[in-house]
């Protein structure tokens, strides 16, 4: 036999006794089981031919003239009523809900609320009962189960909620006698006068607020006095303030109420109680947008709730930071949120680290301070932060041209510290293979500039090539700097050997890369008698030519271009052709590759054979494809180096 749920009460105060996480997990997943279980008895049993049969009986039932006996009827429709039930029934429900017996009174509008849940069209046949429902002077018994037929009518159906509009100046009456009125025993709810009934209140008034100016402005000095007079020592009075919180922020209430409502929620996050926290946190996320200034003020308080133990406050905590950040607070803020990205857990760093990159690009005071919030992430939790993370900051870095230096020094010292965070060490290797005779110089005018010979870098970079800590990906960012460094330091034959120990690798990946650049090295300095040349420059997109007497004919120039691509996107279908005055013949050989990649992570070559190169002349075109647009370029190349003909 399946078990009986418990009550929603009982089920909070078994929780709180867990223990550990896992024992709460296992105690709400037992329920759930059986709740589970207990509505698909009842969904399977509305298909049950058992119910065509008790129409007749409810029916019978609903006009017995007894009225305990009605009730019962009326509960079982209420509770278990099929849509056939409930459309042939309906008729003997709205004759109730007009009784002068209170008691079926409030049974008959339970009942109603499922009917118009079950047939929505029927909505329209307890308009008319509706009427006096909210005269009744007994609140306990009818008024608490109207408001709730009202709510579920005008939730359903826009022309209701037109409709009931005009009860908003009866409704704000029935919420001021309840604060204003005295201690009723049978109502009281630790010192509050019937707070359910106040509550259902609020949220119809919420609903009938909303988008509405003059409903709005008449109930703007009941939320007012609601939110001021309410007792908050007890979670009862919090209930109200806080249902009296969102309608102030659902309708079209006066600024002054806003800053109120959310000085109630600031209140909130100060209470012992963490759910109470909770909701304030998510609410004041909500309104953030709206209402900026005023969520503000309660910053501080904020930023200490990331300090929280319970993981669910402190990501709402997380996120509102975030929402609070702008160019006025962005130094203070971030120094909060990097402090918690360093003792935080791991579920928090991901969400905390891209949470960073993106304020810090919106708000950077100054481009050393925006490279120093990003290196200060990717040293605390640099295997956290997302893919997309290195080429952003690698784009960063080549377009803060004045801080090339201080950077490249800034990421060397820290790869000397620590090698584990791939993501620093792969935007470290990159920055290194740019840079790197900026390093070996001291040129850094920011900070004191370090002592450091080529030899120490590239056993920085090798190092990064044999360590068990280095990914696949890594070890190609390593591999790339140490051959850009061919062209930017004197040690030729110790990056040869280095790439040509690569050429035969297991990483297939790093073995093709290895191959290419050993070739391209053969090619640049095997023929250093011919020193290479930039045929263009522009957009990002790189053309270098380098030079080869073809043997056994000296009258044949071989020309290999060298296309790189420096932006974050690659450069797909891109096509090279040249011309040469008519005095020359040219041969264009195929293209390594129709893909440029990005941030030169890998170039396309293509060999071009020139007969009778005396002062050559070269018109070229160039054609690609970048972030889905076609770029197309015409350029004039004339200053070829005399030794490529001589």
């Amino acid at each position: 036999r399946m078990p009986a749920p418990i009550r929603l009460r009982e089920l909070i105060r078994t929780i709180r006794t867990a223990r550990t996480q896992a024992e709460e997990r296992e105690m709400i997943q037992k329920e759930f089981i059986v709740e589970f279980g207990t509505n698909a008895i009842h969904s399977l049993s509305e298909y049950n031919h058992f119910y065509s049969s008790m129409i007749q009986p409810v029916k019978s039932d609903l006009n017995h003239s007894t009225q305990y006996v009605q009730g019962l009827a009326l509960c079982t429709l209420g509770c278990m009523g099929s849509s056939e039930m409930c459309r042939d029934l309906a008729g003997e429900v709205e004759k109730l809900l007009k009784t002068s017996n209170s008691y079926l009174r409030k049974k008959a509008a339970l009942c109603a609320v499922h009917v118009i849940r079950k047939v929505p069209e029927l909505m329209e046949m307890f308009l008319p009962a509706t009427k006096n429902l909210l005269s009744e002077k007994n609140h306990g018994e009818i008024l608490h189960t109207s408001v709730v037929l009202l709510t579920e009518m005008c939730e359903r159906s826009p022309d209701m909620l037109s409709h009931f509009r005009k009860l908003v100046p009866q409704l704000v009456r029935i919420l001021k006698n309840l604060i204003m009125s005295g201690y009723s025993p049978e109502h009281d709810v630790s010192g509050i006068s019937d707070p359910f009934l106040q509550v259902r209140i609020l949220r119809l008034l919420r609903i009938l607020g909303k988008g509405d100016d003059d409903s709005s402005e008449a109930m703007n000095d009941i939320l007012a006095q609601v939110a001021t007079n309410t007792e908050t020592s007890k979670n009862v009075g919090n209930a109200i303030l806080y249902e009296t919180v969102l309608t102030i922020m659902d309708i079209k209430s006066e600024s002054g109420l806003r800053v109120l409502a959310i000085n109630i929620l600031g209140r909130f996050l100060l209470n012992n109680d963490k759910n109470i926290r909770y909701v304030a946190l998510t609410s004041l996320l909500k309104t953030v947008q709206t209402d900026h200034n005023a969520v503000q003020r309660h910053r501080s308080t904020i930023v200490d709730c990331l300090k929280d133990l319970d993981v669910s406050i402190k990501r709402r905590a997380m996120e509102l930071s975030f929402a609070l950040v702008n160019g006025n607070n962005i130094r203070g803020m971030m120094k909060e949120l990097l402090y918690f990205l360093d003792s935080c857990d791991p579920d928090f760093k991901a969400d905390c680290a891209s949470g960073i990159f993106l304020a810090a690009e919106k708000y950077a005071p100054s481009k050393r301070w925006h490279i120093d919030t990003i290196m200060r992430v990717l040293t605390t939790a640099g295997s956290y932060v997302r893919d997309d993370s290195v080429p952003n900051l690698i784009q960063l870095i080549t377009n803060s041209v004045e801080m090339h230096a201080y950077t490249v020094q800034r990421l060397y010292k820290a790869l000397l510290d620590d090698i584990s965070q791939q993501p620093l060490v792969q935007v470290a290797s990159w920055c290194i293979g740019e840079y790197g005779d900026l390093l070996v110089s001291g040129q850094c005018e920011e900070e004191e500039p370090i002592q450091v010979s080529e030899d120490e870098v590239l056993d920085v970079l090798e190092g990064l090539l044999v360590s068990n800590l280095s990914t696949p990906v890594t070890r190609g960012y390593s591999l790339t700097a140490i051959m850009k460094l061919s062209t930017r330091f004197s040690s030729m034959n110790r990056i040869k050997k280095v790439v040509s120990i690569y050429g035969s690798s297991i990483d297939v990946e790093l073995q093709q890369r290895a191959v290419e650049y050993n070739c391209n090295y053969h090619i640049c300095f095997c023929f250093a008698g011919i020193p290479p040349m930039t045929a263009y420059n522009k957009n990002g997109l790189k053309i270098e030519f380098t030079f080869e007497r073809a043997n056994p004919n000296p009258n044949i120039a071989v020309i290999t271009i060298h296309a790189t691509n420096s932006t974050e996107a690659d450069m797909t279908e891109f096509v090279f052709q040249a011309a040469v005055p008519k005095t020359f013949q040219l041969q264009l050989l195929s293209p390594s590759s129709n893909v440029v990649p990005a941030l030169n992570q890998g170039s396309v070559t293509q060999v071009i054979r020139v007969l009778n190169p005396q002062k050559l002349r070269m018109r070229v075109k160039l054609t690609y494809t970048h972030k889905g647009s076609p770029v197309q370029d015409l350029a004039e190349v004339n200053n070829f180096p005399p030794q490529s003909w001589q």
